[in-house]
């Protein structure tokens, strides 16, 4: 067994774990990639979750015992409904609703109003049950002397009796007995704070009122929105679901409240996929600088290994070994990831709410809670990560020989790395045909795949590059160069082990700058088109109770300076191949210009007896599988209504589909002659300022809310920037750990080079022509690092922008490249590198030239 033998595990671990604590600075910054990548996805993973929880809870609040739900579109559907479904058999308790977004003139705001049934709502969904406040009551108040502090059931079908639940009162303000104004068209209502709602839970902002009063306040008589259904006992979900769909009308269908609820949280799915697979690319760049400083860790030592192994070490401990220090640098690096993570999770909470800036869960304010689950999991790949930046350089120690690699200048051995050529070409290969692949349940799995063999194709491609790029350099020259040159050209393997966190961020943030660039310079172009007027007028957001009557649109038309007018009408429409609600919009199109077309035309030809055209956004002729031509039913009026597709258009506000329909076709199908919002054209030289104090004498000021063109462009913009918000903190991160691994690298490299540095001292070389070297074979390894990143960069934008966008949002974007920027970045990362090197490389400069060259067995 040699001289090590069994019960020498305290004298393995020193060996081998106390190289960590020699190796502060690598060891450091090996954590923190780690860290850094393992806080990224939790804390992204912490946040989602705890909004979707919330709003889950909410949905079940709002859901209570209900087995069915009959949903229909926004402008809800005929209390005809109600009677054939609560009459079937297999139907025990049915409670109707009708659902308002009011908006509260004055306030920046709406408030979620549910009309309910008093006596059959407690059957069903008991949290909405209201309680009437008895404060203030007396004995005049009570002749027929009533205790005044039994609540009077009835007062909660008095026709201006509002019950808020415990967030809406605290929110807006509003105690029992108060009034709140709310908006209806362009006209108001005030309505009475009658009570509270104490079963809504917290953080749940709506008011209940009595469903006729309901009705008759917001100009719904005889319509509902949702219909909350418990079944007979015995009776299965599923056949009574089938049975009770053949009653609904088109348009109008039948959900569980899980179904109800996965049309919400889908919405948000792709974005919190999106960011997951970010962040687990920034934690397999910090698996990378674990392998760089293994890598270099393990020809540091290499003599010490291959002694340890000349006294009987056999190669499985020393892989077992190594292996284990990259599991506690995982496991360290996970822990303080884990801790960050819950830092930044209660930060974001505090800062910008539960959905990281993109608008997904308004209003839904969730509380930070400990999920074991998912820390373990992430824990586990902080492990995972370690452990796999370990193992090569593991199986390399294992592999050598003892007698070779106790002589000096063995380790150079380790830098001669071969190009892999065809090992990268299989890989993108394989890249390319998984970008082919359909994605799994919704989530493009294959293309993020692809991206992920395009990064493993970029590091197999560096030891060719960078022999490639060397044959470039001139052989002559100054001396530094030449040596940078040869020292590069002849160990291509320093580049792989220096430049791979380098081409990993790089990628990355290449990548993603082309997206984001392609994406803001597609979606300015699209505001462009779809905003052609001079100036916007709306009463309300479009699903909210404001809108703008016929007379109010003539009288707009009409002021001075106005020239046309187009006026547009939002609703949704429930299709029944596509479970989620879809966007109708109803506008002038083929008189107009603003629909950015991808397929299709604007006028197309009108002859007798063909069916009216619509023009449908890309995500539902993806979800539809329709193209020009083909004929679409809409449910419109509770009538399904032929037309034919015109046009496909590109549309990034609404992810679940939208069609669009002319305006005079809509009207007259329905007779609703509503407007949400009104474009106005205005004459040359007239003042958009003046028309708007012209339009709050008209209509008034409180009511309506108007914004010029690019004023609305601009706050879109700003949404966008803040969405991507956390996309730019990671793409700075990866790029952090990039440069952390270069300066680990150099420092390393300048330690094991000790010898070579003091035999060109001895041979005349300054300290500072030194430090000059180091600087100039970072820069080269970084440059050829940047250009095997950029073109990974490009080829993963390319998936981003051409697979994996259109299969996560059913939208597509024009390709643009920022050159200048990319070329101002490639050139920062080159500095910086060398300039990380000629610090990191300091001590080695200062080691004296004799005592260098000493260092020998």
């Amino acid at each position: 067994m040699g001289l090590l033998g069994s019960g020498t595990g305290a004298a393995l671990r020193h060996v081998f774990l106390a190289s960590l604590r020699r190796r502060r600075l690598a060891t450091a910054l090996s954590l923190l990639a780690i860290a850094l990548g393992v806080a990224l996805g939790l804390a992204v993973q912490l946040i989602h979750t705890a909004a979707l929880d919330e709003l889950g809870r909410g949905m079940r609040l709002l859901s209570g015992e209900s087995d069915l739900q009959v949903v229909g579109p926004r402008s809800g559907f005929g209390d005809a409904v109600y009677a054939r479904i609560a009459l079937h058999p297999a139907v025990a308790a049915a409670s109707p609703l009708l659902e308002i977004q009011a908006r509260l003139p004055g306030r920046d705001e709406t408030l979620r109003v549910f009309g309910i049934d008093l006596f059959r709502v407690a059957r069903v969904t008991p949290s909405l049950l209201p309680a009437v406040d008895t404060t203030g009551a007396d004995d005049d108040a009570n002749p027929d002397g009533s205790d005044p502090d039994r609540p009077d059931r009835l007062a909660a079908l008095q026709p201006d009796a509002l019950f808020l639940s415990p967030a809406a009162g605290a929110r807006l303000g509003l105690d029992a007995g108060d009034a709140v104004a709310v908006q209806i068209g362009l006209g108001e209502a005030r309505l009475r704070v009658a009570g509270s709602v104490p079963g809504a839970g917290v953080g749940q902002m709506l008011a209940v009122m009595d469903i006729a009063a309901a009705q008759q306040t917001f100009d719904r008589i005889g319509r509902l929105t949702r219909i909350d259904l418990r079944l007979a006992p015995r009776i299965e979900r599923g056949p009574a679901q089938e049975q009770l769909r053949n009653l609904l009308p088109p348009g109008v269908t039948l959900l569980t409240p899980e179904e109800t609820a996965s049309e919400i949280t889908g919405v948000s799915r792709a974005y919190r996929v999106n960011l997951t697979m970010l962040a687990a690319i920034a934690l397999l760049t910090g698996g990378f600088l674990v392998f760089s400083t293994q890598w270099l860790a393990v020809v540091r030592r290499r003599r010490e290994f291959a002694f340890l192994r000349a006294l009987g070490l056999d190669r499985g401990s020393l892989r077992r070994g190594l292996l284990t220090e990259g599991a506690l640098l995982g496991l360290v690096g996970g822990i303080a990831g884990v801790l960050l993570a819950y830092v930044l999770t209660a930060a974001a909470f505090r800062l910008i709410g539960g959905d990281l800036g993109a608008g997904f869960f308004r209003g839904v304010a969730p509380q930070l809670r400990v999920e074991p689950v998912l820390t373990l999991a992430y824990l586990a790949l902080g492990v995972l990560a370690g452990v796999a930046g370990a193992w090569l350089p593991a199986r390399e120690a294992a592999r050598m020989v003892p007698a070779r690699a106790l002589r000096a200048g063995d380790e150079a051995q380790m830098y001669q790395a071969r190009p892999r050529w065809g090992a990268a070409l299989i890989a993108l290969t394989l890249a390319a045909l998984l970008c082919l692949l359909p994605p799994v349940g919704g989530v493009p799995v294959p293309a993020y795949l692809a991206v992920a063999l395009i990064l493993v194709g970029a590091v197999l491609a560096i030891p060719g590059a960078t022999v490639g790029a060397m044959r470039l350099l001139p052989v002559r020259g100054a001396l530094v160069i030449r040596l940078a040159r040869a020292r590069l050209a002849a160990a291509p393997g320093q580049a792989v082990v220096a430049g791979v966190g380098v081409v990993a961020s790089v990628a990355l943030a290449v990548s993603m700058a082309i997206m984001v660039d392609s994406f803001r310079d597609s979606l300015d172009d699209w505001l462009t088109r779809m905003l052609p007027a001079d100036l916007y007028l709306r009463a309300s957001d479009s699903g909210a109770s404001g809108f703008l009557d016929p007379d109010a649109v003539a009288r707009v038309a009409a002021l001075p300076g106005v020239v046309a007018v187009r006026p547009v009408r939002f609703e949704s429409l429930r299709i029944g191949e596509v479970r989620e609600a879809i966007a109708l919009i109803a506008r002038p199109v083929q008189d107009t210009s603003g629909l950015p077309l991808v397929a299709g035309t604007l006028d197309p030809p009108t002859e007798p007896g063909t069916h009216p055209p619509t023009w449908i956004s890309e995500a539902l002729a993806d979800r539809l599988d329709l193209g020009v031509g083909d004929p679409l039913a809409l449910p419109i009026g509770e009538q399904l209504q032929t037309f034919r597709i015109a046009g496909i258009w590109r549309d990034y506000a609404r992810q679940q589909g939208a069609a669009v329909i002319e305006l005079g076709t809509f009207r007259a199908l329905t007779g609703d002659r509503r407007t949400n919002d009104l474009g106005l054209s205005l004459a040359s030289g007239t003042d958009p300022r003046e028309v708007m104090t012209a339009i709050r004498v008209a209509l008034g000021d409180r009511v309506s809310e108007m914004i010029l063109p690019g004023e609305l462009r601009g706050m879109i913009l700003q949404v966008f920037d803040r969405t991507f918000l956390v996309t730019y903190l990671m793409l700075a991160v990866a790029v952090m750990i990039g440069l952390f691994g270069i300066g680990t690298t150099f420092a390393a490299l300048a330690a094991s080079r000790r010898k070579e540095f003091g035999i060109l001292r001895h041979l005349g070389l300054p300290r500072r022509r030194i430090g000059t070297l180091l600087a100039l074979e970072a820069a080269l390894t970084a440059a050829v690092g940047v250009g095997v990143g950029l073109a990974a960069g490009g080829a993963i934008a390319l998936v981003l922008i051409e697979v994996i966008n259109p299969q996560s949002f059913h939208w597509s974007m024009d390709m643009r490249i920022p050159v200048g920027l990319l070329m101002i970045f490639g050139l920062a990362m080159v500095l910086l590198a060398a300039l990380a090197a000629r610090l990191a490389g300091q001590q080695a400069m200062r080691q004296d030239a004799v005592l260098a060259v000493r260092e020998d067995w």
